[in-house]
């Protein structure tokens, strides 16, 4: 089994192999997705990373709160997306 996780308060600047590689110290990582503004191209600040089960939990452990790119990252298992009316 794995599980997603939901990174949040990236810095813009942070690429999908510079996340990668910081929860690989955790264990495999299967894929990293981070979320893009739909108009602009630019980064949001926030994505996934899915790894499995008992490798997820020793990344939240360790990551949530901590200074990544000067900045405090939040790391908790991913929620269902939850869909939003378009106006």
């Amino acid at each position: 089994m794995s599980k997603k996780l939901y990174v949040g308060n990236l810095p813009w600047s942070m690429t999908e192999d510079e996340v990668r590689a910081a929860f690989q110290t955790y264990g495999e990582v299967n894929s990293v997705n981070l979320i893009e503004d739909r108009e602009t191209g630019r980064p949001r600040g926030f994505g996934f990373v899915e790894m499995g089960d008992a490798d997820a939990q020793e990344a939240i452990d360790n990551l949530d709160g901590k200074d990544f790119g000067g900045r405090n990252i939040k790391v908790n298992e991913a929620r269902p997306r939850v869909e939003r009316p378009r106006w």
